[in-house]
């Protein structure tokens, strides 16, 4: 079966073999998406644009036999401009048939949304598998139990998996904060990377010039909303910390003594290969070595928090009409509401300062965005 925007007309053919007791179990091509993959470089590919840009014509425009007659007539233009290899080949990609894995009713599946959240794969006993996270929870879900898994992981996902759930969001920030909520929360078996608790680390300079180290590794739990700017970088361990600040000093030709990473007295071993330009045995002034320090380390700094109140970010979905705002202060996420008496609430709780890098990165590449719908939020 093949139809512009194929999910339109499945859904109504479904639901007639529901009401008649049978399931509708069939491969479908969306032009759409056929189009989208074929020619990435144009933003529309409706109806009206793909006539437009193939020049096709028709006296019966939103009629079956004319609506058909115009998507062969696309297939016929994409061929000669494309090549029928390429047209086939993006055809089959397109066709793959999810293969819904033994033991999980297909059934279950038709009501997964095509918006943003985060869906639950449960095995025996209800055990929770994995939580992912999707701007297109339908098209994730129905990627896992493709018939080529890319990975031992999505074999064994699919075949210990018996029961789907979701959860749907107004937008993208709301699914990722969600998803690194659960997975740190429900310890998902399969979610290593986001359920490892790691300890992270980050250095911080010190202010005086003449100190000895001039930077010391803090750890998370020690890092404040007041350190913020003179922290840089982080870090899973201290080896990982201490590799990366070798590589700095190396690069720019700073004291590895003065920083704590060799021991002894007298000149570095760098300085005796003319590879640090003596700070530490007076050849270079260390006010001087101090702001090539912060200098090397500017890239890394973590940035402080830039407002003066709580902040909320909005997100709506026109299609599902889901409202969400994130509630943030000190970059620590304090909740997502989609109401006022939930936001009052949150508003007038003191923040508990944690660093989680996870909400700090999602946030900061949230706040690079221009049209973020940025909300500042003022307490009474």
């Amino acid at each position: 079966m093949a139809a512009h925007n194929v999910r339109f007309d499945l859904g109504f053919l479904k639901s007639e073999y529901r009401r008649i007791g049978q399931t509708l179990t069939q491969k479908v091509l969306c032009t759409v998406k056929l189009s989208r993959t074929l020619y990435p470089q144009h933003h529309r590919h409706s109806l009206n644009a793909i006539m437009e840009r193939h020049q096709l014509t028709t006296e019966m425009r939103h009629r079956a036999m004319g609506d058909v007659e115009l998507m062969i007539g696309f297939v016929n233009a994409a061929e000669e401009e494309l090549g029928f290899e390429k047209l086939q080949t993006t055809a089959q990609q397109l066709l793959k048939q999810a293969s819904v894995p033994i033991g999980v009713d297909p059934a279950l599946l038709e009501d997964l949304p095509e918006g943003p959240g985060v869906y639950f794969f449960y095995g025996e006993n209800d055990c929770l598998l994995y939580v992912g996270k999707s701007i297109n929870i339908r098209e994730r879900v129905m990627s896992h139990f493709t018939s080529d898994h890319a990975s031992s992981k999505e074999m064994q996902l699919s075949q210990q998996l018996k029961r789907v759930d979701w959860i749907e969001t107004a937008g993208e920030l709301g699914a990722l904060l969600l998803e690194s909520r659960l997975v740190k929360e429900r310890l998902p078996i399969y979610n290593r990377q986001l359920r490892r608790e790691r300890q992270l680390c980050t250095w911080q300079i010190n202010q005086d010039a003449n100190a000895v180290p001039l930077v010391k590794l803090v750890n998370q739990d020690e890092i404040t909303p007041e350190s913020m700017d003179d922290l840089f970088g982080t870090f899973k361990s201290k080896k990982q910390a201490v590799e990366a600040l070798r590589s700095i000093a190396t690069e720019h030709q700073l004291c590895q003594k003065l920083l704590g990473l060799e021991s002894g007295k007298g000149a570095c071993f760098a300085s005796q290969i003319k590879r640090c330009n003596g700070a530490c045995c007076g050849k270079e002034e260390k006010v001087i070595h101090h702001l090539k320090l912060k200098q090397a380390l500017v890239k890394h700094r973590l940035k402080a928090w830039p407002y003066a109140t709580k902040i909320g970010v909005r997100e709506h979905n026109n299609f599902s009409n889901l409202t969400d705002i994130h509630v943030f202060d000190q970059w620590c996420h304090l909740g997502t509401v989609n109401n006022e008496a939930d936001l009052e609430t949150l508003m007038q709780t003191r923040t508990v300062f944690a660093f989680d890098l996870d909400s700090y990165k999602l946030l900061l590449k949230m706040l690079a965005k221009p049209n973020i719908e940025l909300i500042k939020l003022q307490t009474n």
